[in-house]
């Protein structure tokens, strides 16, 4: 990789505008869509998507048959039930006045989620609760949305090549050299939620053994900014001549599109995506999960990380930037996060590198990133480290029992690391 003249002090020293983010005079070869999420404050509070509502039609679990498709085909356990399923949900929308829509099986909590929408001006919390009371139906919600939260700001020891090394906040602060030397994350399966990721970036090549688009409308035409660097930074190559060293370099990623690009600074998800998306990372064994948005209090995604804790995986998320809380971050059990020097000390929130990152960009380029989104990454490329080693049970070192500034040399020590340490 070829950068601009002085671009190492560059990225070192200061944050530009995205337009000025490191680019190389050799670019890869064009991306391939392939699915992934985005960032910041987007719009002031999370809405509730148009008229569209979620309803859960309780079935048993053990109904379900692996391999079958409810949403395309109507198959979900043998044709009678899924018959039945079927004019159930049917026979609601028709006494409820609601428009039916797709239905997708989740297993893992023994339910089929059915899309419907309610016409005219009543009240959407007045229909879901009408429909929450009735027989067959485990809960009705919102279709909720979610944002992601990053900034782009395209803003001793043998290190690894990696020309970009130096300039990575997590390269001094969490010592990242000697933590390689320690564990890289090989083979500790990571589910990245987000938007869609450039599988072929040359940074992240090798390092993505599934992509799954669980967005279908609006369809990704190319790799989206938001999760290509959020995966960059848990598992981008190392020590291969270019770019950066993820903090997990030997994980493999799950590129789970969940979210989609509006615009490079607005990236949104709902809770259908969400789900879907979160079904397949508990189904295929994901061990760490990474949930860099927010947004509303929403049962359906509570329920699905309850299930994943269950399974063993960890969940990261992100908190939102102007309450110090949100959700996915407030639901139990999850490992909150927050960019160092943003945190106001709130109990259970983990600060970590947020601030001035260069990761990967589509197009095979590389910019400055921002935001609480990336600091989330940062702690899902770590717990990747220590589940490696081993010891899963003794969570993160930080400055104080329930939070503050993680020390990532300690986290891999307690974990049962072998050496000096850092």
């Amino acid at each position: 990789m070829t950068l601009r003249p002085a671009i190492l002090t560059w990225l070192a020293l200061i944050a530009v505008p995205e337009s000025g983010a490191a680019q190389s005079r050799n670019p890869a070869p064009a991306a391939v869509v392939t699915p992934l999420t985005a960032d910041e404050p987007q719009s002031a509070n999370p809405t509730v998507i148009d008229r569209r509502i979620l309803v859960m039609l309780d079935m048993p679990s053990e109904h379900y048959r692996p391999g079958s498709d409810y949403g395309a085909t109507g198959g979900y356990g043998d044709p009678a039930a899924a018959g039945a399923r079927r004019r159930l949900a049917a026979r609601i929308a028709r006494d409820q006045g609601l428009t039916l829509g797709d239905a997708w099986p989740m297993p893992v909590l023994g339910i089929d989620c059915v899309i419907m929408t309610a016409p005219g001006d009543e009240p959407l919390a007045a229909v879901i609760e009408r429909l929450s009371h009735l027989s067959g139906v485990a809960w009705s919600q919102p279709l909720n949305e979610f944002v992601a939260r990053g900034d782009p700001e395209p803003a001793n020891m043998r290190q690894p090549n990696d020309r970009l090394f130096a300039a990575q906040p997590a390269a001094q602060a969490w010592h990242l050299a000697d933590l390689h030397r320690m564990a890289t994350g090989a083979g500790i399966r990571v589910a990245v939620i987000d938007s869609l990721v450039d599988a072929h970036h040359p940074d992240l090549t090798g390092r993505i053994m599934v992509v799954r688009d669980f967005v279908g409308a609006p369809a990704a035409g190319a790799p989206e900014t938001h999760g290509t660097a959020v995966a960059g930074i848990i598992a981008a190559d190392a020590d291969n001549g270019v770019g950066i060293a993820g903090i997990a370099p030997g994980a493999h990623l799950m590129a789970l599109r969940a979210c989609w690009q509006q615009t490079v600074s607005a990236t949104v998800c709902d809770s259908l995506s969400l789900a879907r998306a979160l079904v397949f990372a508990v189904e295929n064994g994901a061990q760490v999960i990474n949930l860099s948005v927010t947004g509303p209090e929403d049962q359906l995604i509570a329920r699905l990380i309850a299930a994943a804790r269950r399974r063993g995986a960890a969940v990261v998320a992100s908190v939102d930037p102007r309450t110090g809380a949100g959700f996915p971050a407030s639901a139990a059990g999850v490992v909150r996060v927050s960019q160092e020097g943003l945190s106001r000390n709130e109990p259970g929130v983990y600060n970590a590198p947020g601030r001035d990152v260069p990761t990967t960009e589509p197009g095979g380029q590389w910019h400055l990133v921002s935001g609480n989104s990336y600091a989330a990454a940062h702690v899902s490329g770590l717990l990747a480290l220590a589940r490696q080693i081993g010891r899963t049970d003794r969570g993160l070192v930080s400055t104080r029992p329930d939070g503050g500034t993680v020390d990532a040399c300690r986290t891999l020590l307690r974990a049962g690391a072998k050496g000096r340490g850092c």
